[in-house]
C-alpha cells in the first residue's frame, strides 16, 4: 500500500527549478526576489546564447519555517540561467563596474508575437537588464549550503 507525501517528508534540498512557461517566471520571480550578485558575476557567451548570473539568494521559501522556529533567515547561492538568447542589454547600471553589486527586484517576460520575447530583469536603483530570446528556458539552481544572511533580516519592502 502506497501513501501520499507528506510535507514533513519535503527534507531540506536545494532548490533546481526549470521555467518553459510564463506561468513558471512568476515563481522564478518571486524565488529570486532580493537576490545580490556583483556584476562580475554576470556572464554572457554569444556563442552558447547563454546569459547566467551566480546570485545570493534569499531563501523566501524557508522564511516561514524560520519564524517558526525562531532561527536566523538564510542566503544560498545560486545559479540563474537564461538559455536560448539571442541579444542582451542593460540601462541604469555601469557594466565596466566588477564591484558594482546589484539587486533583483522580479524577472518579467514580455512576448512577442512570434513566440520568442524579452526578459527584463529590473534592479533596484532603477537599472534593467533585459534579454532577448528566442522562447522561455530558464533554470535556477542553488550551488552552496544554506548560511545566515550576513543582516539577519528578512528584506522588506515598504508600501
Amino acid at each position: 500500500m502506497t501513501t501520499d507525501a507528506r510535507f514533513e517528508d519535503g527534507a531540506e534540498r536545494p532548490l533546481r527549478l526549470k521555467a518553459e512557461g510564463s506561468e513558471d517566471i512568476t515563481v522564478l520571480s518571486a524565488l529570486t526576489q532580493d537576490a545580490v550578485f556583483p556584476m562580475s558575476e554576470t556572464t554572457w557567451k554569444p556563442a552558447q546564447r547563454r546569459f547566467a548570473v551566480l546570485l545570493n539568494r534569499f531563501r523566501w521559501e524557508d522564511l516561514p519555517a524560520a519564524k517558526r522556529h525562531g532561527r536566523d533567515v538564510e542566503r544560498v547561492r545560486a545559479v540563474l540561467a537564461f538559455d536560448d538568447v539571442t541579444k542582451v542589454t542593460s540601462s541604469g547600471l555601469d557594466r565596466n563596474d566588477p564591484d558594482l553589486v546589484l539587486s533583483l527586484l522580479s524577472i518579467t517576460w514580455q512576448p512577442s508575437e512570434d513566440g520568442a520575447g524579452r526578459f527584463e530583469l529590473t534592479l533596484a536603483g532603477d537599472g534593467t537588464i533585459a534579454l532577448d530570446a528566442e522562447c522561455i528556458n530558464i533554470t535556477l539552481q542553488d550551488v552552496t549550503r544554506p548560511y545566515i544572511a550576513p543582516s539577519r533580516k528578512a528584506p522588506n519592502h515598504p508600501e
